[in-house]
């Protein structure tokens, strides 16, 4: 059986992105390693499951896709048990949202931006 280990999010800046992490998400700083042309720093959630690895871009290219790697959909989706309570973490660590939290068939759902314009879905399950 295989699972889903890592993505890369690309970045500007490796501690702005660790500590952007670490606040407003709640996660934890997996690795922080200098392997000599870069560095390999992963974050996650606390209790495990998917990383990601986060790149600082290292051309024009790379930098030119910070903020649009969904290419401006939501493409990131982070499930809570909680959605008021990690609303409001993330909210008073800077993180805005597009949209009030809504009810769906599916569950409690709110659209946020990390700071580099990515769009994600804070999402509860019914």
């Amino acid at each position: 059986m295989s699972r889903l280990g890592l993505v890369t999010l690309i970045v500007e800046d490796y501690d702005v992105a660790i500590s952007w992490f670490t606040a407003a998400l709640g996660w934890v700083l997996r690795e922080d390693r200098d392997e000599e042309h870069k560095r390999w720093v992963v974050v996650g959630p606390a209790g495990g499951g998917t990383g990601i690895v986060l790149a600082r871009a290292a051309s024009a290219t790379q930098a030119s896709a910070i903020g649009q790697q969904g290419a401006g959909r939501v493409w990131l989706f982070l499930e809570t048990d909680d959605i008021e309570s990690d609303r409001a973490r993330m909210e008073a660590a800077g993180t805005v949202y597009e949209e009030p939290t809504r009810d769906e068939p599916y569950g409690q759902v709110a659209v946020f931006c990390d700071p580099w314009g990515n769009r994600w879905d804070l999402l509860q399950r019914k």
